[in-house]
């Protein structure tokens, strides 16, 4: 089979050594691996972009010019490697990406192998190569000129990693305690959410999320009906009619469709603005971005990026019968 690169991010919210040597050992029963340990910010999107750029340019067999590369570590660290995989060099040649879950929320793993324990899903991957890849979407922030994997979310649904912050807990209870304390102080702001040029939703606002995966934090059915192979944005809008301190559980089993002042629309371009002056508080892949923007402006970018992933999970390919 071909070569693996695994990128381990040593400070993601549930690693350990123990996990990267397992990670390393399932892969090496399938293929010449090798490691590489992320020292910072922006470490992983470079080790990534260097693997991509030796793939594409044919290079012999050496680890150097892996067909697959694994992404240990939270959604922080798989949306830094897909910065890296996209790397202009590898147009049409990057490799296909592997997620073992290592931070608090890890949703993008969730999206493309659902609860199935990581070791069952890795030997999946590598024992079906190459017949798992699938091409999926990505979304594209204009404003940042930056690829999306996961979703963007404004409102509510960024406030709570800055509440998160303050919590001592860990995991996915942290970002459960997060989203609680930031609900219950939370106002909605005066906004608009524009769809493929029409207006969605203009006024009180709780929360805009725009993707991608299903869930958000693991445990958050954000877009119950998102695939992610479609060609189109999923886009929910909490207005507010519905009360900020109800969301959490609602958010739980995708209750929140249904209840006033929620929309939920598909498109290609979703427009999210703040219009009473204040920075947009917004996040993208789990990461609280700087309030600098009163306006996002969200693109698809169909078939992106090649992952591997449970087809039951992701979910029949565009054309087969449903």
């Amino acid at each position: 089979m071909e070569h693996c690169l695994v990128i381990a991010n040593p400070a993601a919210g549930t690693i350990s050594p123990q996990t990267v040597a397992e990670v390393v050992g399932r892969c090496e029963r399938h293929a010449p691996t090798e490691l590489a340990w992320t020292d910072g910010p922006g470490d992983a999107s470079r080790l990534a972009a260097d693997a991509a750029r030796r793939a594409a340019a044919g290079h012999g067999p050496t680890s150097a010019s892996a067909r697959i590369v694994v992404a240990v570590g939270g959604d922080g660290t798989v949306a830094e490697v897909v910065r890296g995989l996209l790397s202009p060099e590898a147009a049409g040649g990057a490799p296909a990406l592997c997620i073992v879950p290592a931070g608090t929320g890890n949703s993008n793993y969730r999206a493309l192998w659902g609860t199935r324990p990581w070791p069952a899903a890795l030997t999946q991957a590598l024992t079906t190569w190459p017949t798992g890849r699938r091409a999926i979407d990505l979304a594209h922030i204009r404003e940042l000129d930056e690829p999306v994997l996961l979703g963007v979310g404004a409102g509510l649904t960024a406030e709570v990693l800055r509440s998160a912050n303050t919590v001592p807990a860990t995991g996915a209870e942290r970002l459960a305690t997060g989203l609680e304390h930031a609900a219950a102080r939370f106002s909605a702001y005066q906004g608009r959410v524009t769809v493929d040029e029409a207006v969605v939703h203009e006024g009180g606002t709780v929360c805009v999320n725009i993707g991608g995966g299903r869930h958000r934090a693991w445990q958050y059915l954000v877009l119950p009906d998102s695939r992610l192979d479609d060609g189109l944005l999923d886009v929910c809008v909490v207005g507010a009619a519905l009360e900020p301190t109800r969301l959490p559980e609602l958010l739980r089993t995708g209750k929140h469709l249904g209840q006033p002042g929620v929309v939920y629309r598909r498109g290609r371009r979703v427009v999210v603005e703040r219009l009473d002056g204040d920075p947009l508080c917004f996040e993208h892949d789990g990461e609280l971005m700087p309030a600098a923007t009163v306006r996002l402006t969200v693109d698809v970018r169909p078939g992106a990026l090649v992952v591997l992933c449970d087809p039951a999970v992701v979910g029949p390919l565009p054309g087969d019968a449903r």
